[in-house]
């Protein structure tokens, strides 16, 4: 960039307030990471720490609510943030905390909120009793929400989500917790891995329906796949894309990350954030 560009020409700036893996496959790590290959600068916002690899959580720590704040406060009195995004957020007062910094925002950012709940290892990230006031104080404030279906499920009380009339009809009751959007991905149906984006607008009253047709993809090396989808979205809007756009951007980035599946670790590797760059990054030591 030359000397004297405006503010306007400077490169979009993209928030994450997320937690900490310390195997750099999820988290924060991994919204950085995706940023960057998306040509979008990364600010964080540290929740919470886990001591985390490819093969376990074996701790998570939430960062003291005040902590969390001063980090909101001094990131957006200096940076002018176009998009952020939430992954893990921990306790209920955290995600109070979040929510009320946003909510006073004279002009908040587009807001994508990953409802990071369960862990790729099954360790819960999210304390049970945090659950509603994600809900009713969070959810409102989001641009787009990007539930898996088992989050979905959790979140609507439903056993199970199968199929696009299931999936439809989770989005259509998570949509009503006023979110802007849905985008229910559909990576754990026994069927087509379709991803449904369900819009608060529409002809006739009727909400937008978009559904993104996704390809199966043969690896177990799927860690991260949820922060790299919801962050290759929020990268998209923070450089202005449509969220329909920023919806297929982050389906075909995720889709070609799967693809290039990263092998570092003796268990759940990542996926491979820098895949256009680097097709075989991680892969080199392979057998």
């Amino acid at each position: 960039m030359q000397m004297g560009a405006t503010q306007d020409m400077r490169q979009a700036v993209a928030l994450s307030i997320a937690g900490s893996d310390s195997g750099a496959g999820a988290g924060i790590q991994a919204d950085l990471k995706t940023f960057s290959s998306l040509g979008v600068y990364g600010c964080t916002v540290l929740t919470v720490v886990t001591a985390q690899s490819t093969s376990s959580v074996d701790m998570v720590e939430a960062l003291p609510a005040a902590l969390v704040r001063q980090q909101l406060e001094t990131v957006f009195s200096d940076f002018r943030v176009s998009a952020a995004k939430t992954g893990a957020l921990g306790s209920r007062k955290l995600i109070e905390t979040v929510a009320g910094f946003l909510s006073a925002l004279p002009q908040r950012p587009a807001l994508v909120v990953d409802p990071v709940m369960i862990s790729k290892h099954g360790f819960r990230l999210i304390d049970e009793d945090a659950v509603d006031v994600l809900k009713t104080r969070l959810f409102p404030l989001a641009t787009v929400i990007t539930p898996n279906l088992h989050e979905a499920a959790a979140l609507t009380g439903r056993e199970s989500i199968e199929g696009r009339q299931q999936m439809q009809a989770a989005a259509e009751e998570l949509l009503g917790l006023g979110c802007g959007a849905v985008l229910l991905k559909g990576g754990h149906s026994s069927a087509a891995p379709d991803d449904l984006l369900l819009q608060a607008r529409g002809d006739a009253g009727r909400h937008g329906v978009l559904w993104l047709s996704g390809e199966r993809i043969d690896t177990q090396h799927t860690h991260g796949t949820g922060c790299t989808f919801s962050a290759a979205l929020c990268a998209s809007l923070a450089r202005g894309a449509s969220l329909t756009s920023a919806a297929r951007e982050a389906k075909q980035f995720i889709s070609g990350a799967l693809r290039g599946q990263q092998l570092f670790g003796r268990g759940i590797n990542p996926v491979n954030h820098f895949w256009r760059q680097m097709p075989q990054f991680g892969r080199l030591g392979e057998d």
